[in-house]
């Protein structure tokens, strides 16, 4: 008779369901990650929005801050005012800074947006000159602030 040497069945068992359980974590690991991956999403919130009137240029002044609240950058690619793109409007500038508006650096809007990441801000300051602009006072005017995803964020503001 041959002795035989083993392991024993119970034994066996508990390595492969170890092995089963060590296996189903990596899996759960690696599809969280690429789940994150894909839930990601970009929310810009527009915290205000609101006029001035310029006297010594016969203009309004509209500041505006937007902040990306979301888990993904975001890139501004336009600024809609009543619907229309604000360079369809005649005497509307578009100046923005991505630090404050006390150091406010004059840029125009960028032809290729502007970035927006995760978690930061971004000030506007949109210049409607009164006669070009067809605009009065006491108008209630809508802005848009719109992402290179297609998402809108709109605020409306009153012309004083």
């Amino acid at each position: 008779m041959l002795r035989k040497k083993g392991i024993s069945p119970v034994i066996a068992t508990v390595i492969i369901v170890a092995v089963a359980i060590a296996i189903a974590i990596a899996v759960a690991f690696w599809m969280t990650g690429i789940i994150g991956l894909f839930t990601r999403f970009e929310k810009v919130e527009v915290s205000y929005c609101y006029a001035e009137w310029d006297h010594d240029n016969d203009r309004w002044l509209i500041y505006l801050k937007a902040r990306n609240t979301g888990s993904a950058d975001a890139t501004i690619t336009n600024i809609f005012i009543n619907g229309k793109p604000y360079t369809a409007i005649g005497g509307v500038t578009v100046h923005y800074a991505t630090t404050s508006l006390t150091t406010w650096d004059g840029s125009d809007f960028p032809t290729t947006g502007i970035p927006l990441l995760s978690g930061k801000e971004v000030y506007f300051v949109i210049a409607i000159d009164k006669s070009s602009s067809g605009l009065e006072h006491g108008t209630s005017i809508e802005v848009k602030v719109i992402t290179a995803s297609g998402q809108e964020y709109p605020k409306m503001t009153n012309l004083p």
